[in-house]
């Protein structure tokens, strides 16, 4: 019974394929010796059902034990995919994204002034956490140095944008991407409009409205008013000082929300700190900058005699600041003497270029200038107090003008028992006039003057 059901099927595959009838008796030979009858009819059945739409089709098949074989190239039916070809084709996309990040990454690295923009974030992260009292915000602090990041990338993009012609005069800046023509310009612009509202979308939603608002306009004062300016008038580098002074601010902002008195000592370091930095750097670089076309301080200064005094002056005026953050009780006694010595040090460097103006000296003052900054804001923090002793030291300090205050008001209590004026005697026990409240707070270190009704 089954040899007639397989003779059937076979003649029926025969007739569908007159061609390979050497294939079909030896598939036909085959089947039996492995399955029994009822699997034997029904792939042969299969088999022979398969073969007849193939035909119909207009396919052939080259045998039944090929079309058994499984065949890694036929995927879903008529559709062919080569796993080299995608393999290939992956590596090649791979390669792509590789080179892309290679040839961009660098790009963007000096658009931003990488290593300057650092430098920022790390002065804005010391005022965060100067600011931040008894407890450090860590995810805050991170946001807020990713987002003063961005804006200053932003701002550096965008001097670029605006000095591409005088960089590619300047023989320190004309390999950069924009001059040497590696990214155009409407690319860079892109990049800079990303990061700055990134940047401070990042402070607004992260910190607050005044640390973004801080972050905008010190954008808006560097890439607008600053980078100008250098091409105008030598007043350029203090206008350069107040930018690099406010990032201090706004990490202060972000953790405390407010700008308060204590807020100061650090942007003033920063701002008195930019001035020798500077001037050094402009007397090293005179050719360059005379060729880039920009109006430094120390072009109009052949013998170097006033870019150096300005220098000098400039690093005296960090002298006190270590005095009044112990005064104030952002800090301990240590950092008072640290600082003095720091100031000391590199006034000392600043003397020297004053009385020696060589381009040994300048480079010597500015790598002072250099180690000075790391070091100041190091004993920033190794020495800040918390807010609690913040506060006591504070107190502790106005304690001998408040008690100044108080023998003063004794004397005249004094002088007016003697003179038996109780009616001033009363009006000065009752209440102290508003000149005397005045000289208690917010002005501590002023004594309370004699108040004598005529």
């Amino acid at each position: 019974m089954w040899r007639n059901s397989v003779s059937f099927s076979s003649k029926l595959i025969s007739s569908a394929n007159p061609n390979k009838g050497n294939s079909l008796k030896t598939s036909y030979l085959f089947l039996p010796s492995i399955f029994n009858v009822n699997q034997s009819y029904a792939i042969g059945d299969l088999l022979s059902r398969s073969q007849f739409y193939s035909a119909a089709a207009g396919t052939t098949t080259s045998s039944v034990a090929d079309s058994l074989k499984p065949d890694s190239n036929r995927v879903f039916g008529s559709a062919v995919v080569n796993p080299t070809s995608l393999a290939a084709l992956s590596a090649s996309k791979y390669r792509d994204v590789i080179d892309l990040a290679k040839h961009y990454g660098p790009c963007y690295f000096e658009l931003s002034k990488a290593r300057l923009s650092m430098l920022v974030v790390a002065t804005s992260g010391t005022g965060y956490i100067l600011g931040s009292g008894n407890a450090i915000d860590y995810l805050g602090l991170c946001c807020t140095c990713a987002g003063t990041m961005m804006v200053a990338a932003s701002a550096n993009t965008l001097n670029q944008v605006y000095e591409i012609n005088n960089d590619s005069k300047m023989k320190r800046t004309r390999n950069r991407p924009l001059p040497s023509g590696r990214l155009t310009v409407p690319h860079a612009i892109t990049w800079a409009a990303c990061a700055g509202i990134g940047g401070t979308a990042l402070l607004a939603s992260k910190a607050n409205m005044l640390a973004a608002s801080l972050a905008a306009s010190n954008l808006i004062l560097y890439a607008f008013v600053y980078t100008p300016l250098k091409q105008v008038h030598p007043i350029n580098t203090w206008v350069g000082a107040v930018v690099g002074a406010i990032p201090p601010l706004l990490g202060w902002a972000a953790a405390a929300g407010e700008v308060s008195l204590n807020a100061m000592i650090l942007p003033a370091a920063l701002y008195f700190w930019q001035i020798p930095h500077f001037m050094a750097l402009a007397y090293l670089c005179r050719k360059d900058y005379a060729d880039g076309g920009f109006r430094m301080f120390s072009l109009a200064d052949a013998s170097g005699h006033r870019t150096a005094m300005v220098a000098l002056r400039n690093c005296l005026y960090l002298l006190p600041l270590g005095y009044l953050a112990y005064d104030w009780g952002i800090t301990s006694g240590w950092f008072c003497l640290e600082s003095t010595i720091l100031a000391l040090a590199i006034s000392g460097t600043a003397l020297s270029f004053y009385l020696n103006r060589t381009t040994d000296s300048a480079r010597k003052m500015f790598r002072a200038s250099l180690l000075y900054l790391p070091v100041f804001m190091s004993g920033l923090l190794l020495h800040r107090l918390p807010l609690s002793e913040q506060n006591y030291q504070a107190v502790e300090n106005s304690h001998e003008e408040i008690k100044l205050s108080s023998s003063s008001e004794l004397l005249v209590d004094e002088t007016e028992n003697v003179n038996g004026q109780n009616k001033v005697k009363n009006r000065t026990i009752g209440g102290r006039p508003p000149v005397a409240y005045a000289s208690v707070a917010p002005f501590p270190f002023l004594p309370a003057p004699a108040y004598v009704p005529q």
